[in-house]
């Protein structure tokens, strides 16, 4: 089914954020179309009064040209907190790329988080932005399980394109990204993609919302060797299992030369530096603290 597509007005598309990673937030677009089943900004719904379902509709955004863009100069700007800028609309509508051309020379700081390999396409503009970041989010290297859970293009294209990235010395970032218990192989991620990125950020399956029973039904459904796992980590409450994750991708980075940390504090690494992991397993408690020092 094809999503329901709207064009809309808007003041601004750049949005000040207390997200720790960020000064300013950049959603190109309302609602995404990758519909990922475990997609924490399905909250948007309570603003947007969308009566379809999340990944089912997409509001393409109009912005006034920003005339003085150097005014964000030294400011980190954050591509896709609510929305991928690449989703495959971005292929007709062209939004994302309008932005980076009115932002060109401005002096600011952009990261990009993706599950597209669309983002090739603009190449050439994304190496005039000094220090400019791309974040690919892979959480599997299992593609009938990565089908299971969007509708975004396969992980081997999403591995291509941030080799490419890379190659053409863009700085990378692999999101692995919601972790599943049990399911996710985290090493295994790290082992493909530690030779074409500078951070590995890490962050832990949180069931919220809406989507906390479509998760828990699927893991009945596909994985019911879990269902024990899944309800003493969300019914419970524990931390046992991220506890042990975290010892053992600890204990492997060190044995792989990496290093491992729980703060985001070594983002500028030298570009041909081995990368830096980044656990954002607690990223309640590195949230709170992240506010404390901005």
């Amino acid at each position: 089914m094809e999503p329901v597509i709207h064009q809309i007005e808007t003041k601004s598309v750049i949005t000040k954020t207390d997200v720790p990673v960020c000064d300013y937030a950049v959603n190109p677009y309302v609602g995404c179309t990758h519909g990922c089943k475990y997609c924490y900004a399905c909250f948007m719904k309570r603003f947007t009064n969308h009566p379809e379902e999340w990944g089912a509709f997409l509001d393409v955004k109009y912005w006034p040209e920003i005339k003085h863009p150097e005014k964000y100069a030294g400011k980190e700007l954050f591509f896709g907190t609510v929305t991928d800028p690449y989703n495959p609309q971005e292929g007709t509508f062209r939004r994302t790329r309008a932005l980076l051309e009115q932002l060109k020379g401005s002096g600011v700081k952009i990261s990009i988080q993706t599950k597209s390999d669309l983002v090739l396409r603009d190449l050439d503009l994304l190496k005039t932005f000094p220090g400019l970041r791309v974040g690919f989010s892979i959480n599997t290297l299992d593609e009938g399980f990565r089908a299971d859970m969007d509708s975004a293009v396969s992980v081997e294209r999403r591995l291509a394109a941030m080799k490419t990235l890379h190659e053409a010395g863009i700085r990378t970032t692999c999101f692995i990204s919601p972790i599943f218990p049990g399911i996710t192989d985290v090493a295994a991620i790290i082992e493909r993609v530690k030779t074409q990125c500078q951070l590995i950020w890490l962050e832990n399956l949180n069931l919220r919302g809406s989507y906390k029973g479509v998760i828990l039904d699927y893991i009945r459904e596909k994985h019911p060797e879990l269902v024990p796992l899944y309800r003493e980590i969300y019914t419970t409450g524990s931390r046992r299992y991220w506890e042990t994750l975290d010892a053992g991708l600890r204990g492997y980075a060190e044995s792989a030369g990496l290093l491992y940390v729980r703060d985001d504090d070594s983002m500028q690494q030298p570009f041909d530096a081995p990368p830096v992991i980044v656990n954002y397993f607690y990223h309640e408690e590195v949230k709170k603290s992240a506010k404390k020092d901005r």
